[in-house]
């Protein structure tokens, strides 16, 4: 299997990752109005990387690319994925949404409904949510497990350690199948998010973004990030690594995931298939005939 891309905010694999130690702003050089530029040029240089690679990754047929965003409301999941994939062909990827699951979806396992929508070899997959709602969201506001209608339920916590297990078990088997996993958690401080809820009641334009459900989750927060802990403690792995990215200031962060999918499809040493004697021979044959000869 690939090894997962170098960075900073790559979650240990050892259960040691905390949430009161990851940031939510970049590093003090990378801070301020005068290192957007900076920012903005380096999620240029970095989708011009991966439109190279998206081709690469299609032709060569190989490998798949499921990338996985969770978050709280308003980090910019939205945005992240439209800036960072704005220069990849739109032919090679997919984007799916996971919100509330439908009843034909809770007839099903909770994996069920995100492995339909897995990316196929030389696509490029985004989960904008994923299966984790089910170890966060449910994890928070367990009552939601009375329509999933589970025939045996367990102790709560034994619960969440047995949802642990079939996420790492399933993300272990895309793997060794050929599917690449990076998930990234966009790690937005409390005191942003209100910010950018405080952006979208005053700016008409973005009224359309504001929910009431967006108060009453934020009382929960605490709760949340107890959840996020666990969540990333327990399956980041060397096959599907977390990245907890500082998502309080959006350019930072957009070239930030940039780089890590960037940096992982190098790791991949991706290449255009090769053509043989015979078929190159057979290529200036069909040339001949296009010009006349």
């Amino acid at each position: 299997m690939p090894k997962p891309a170098l960075s900073p905010y790559r979650v240990a694999f050892d259960d040691s990752f905390r949430v009161s130690k990851a940031p939510t702003e970049p590093p003090k050089a990378d801070r301020g109005k005068d290192q957007r530029p900076r920012h903005e040029k380096e999620l240029e240089t970095q989708i011009e990387r991966l439109d190279a690679y998206q081709r690469m990754l299609y032709a060569q047929n190989d490998y798949a690319l499921l990338l996985v965003f969770q978050a709280m409301d308003a980090a910019g999941k939205d945005g992240t994925i439209r800036a960072v994939m704005s220069g990849v062909n739109p032919a090679g990827c997919q984007v799916s949404s996971f919100k509330k699951p439908s009843p034909l979806e809770l007839d099903h396992d909770f994996l069920w409904r995100s492995a339909i929508r897995l990316p196929e070899r030389g696509r490029i997959g985004i989960f904008n949510r994923s299966y984790y709602e089910e170890v966060l969201v449910v994890r928070v506001h367990p009552e939601y497990l009375t329509n999933q209608r589970l025939p045996h339920t367990p102790a709560l916590e034994d619960l969440w350690e047995e949802r642990f297990e079939s996420i790492r078990e399933h993300e272990q088997h895309l793997a060794r199948n050929g599917t690449v996993i990076l998930k990234f958690w966009l790690n937005v401080s409390p005191g942003e998010q209100r910010k950018r809820f405080l952006d979208r009641i005053e700016e008409a334009d973005k009224n359309w973004k504001f929910e009431d459900a967006d108060i009453e989750e934020r009382q929960y927060w605490d709760d949340y990030m107890h959840a996020y802990e666990e969540a990333l403690r327990a399956t980041s792995r060397p096959w599907a690594p977390w990245f907890a990215i500082p998502a309080d200031d959006k350019r930072y962060m957009r070239a930030t995931v940039a780089t890590i999918i960037a940096d992982t499809l190098e790791g991949l040493d991706l290449r255009y298939p090769a053509v043989t004697d015979e078929r190159r021979s057979q290529l200036h044959a069909m040339r001949d005939v296009l010009n006349g000869k």
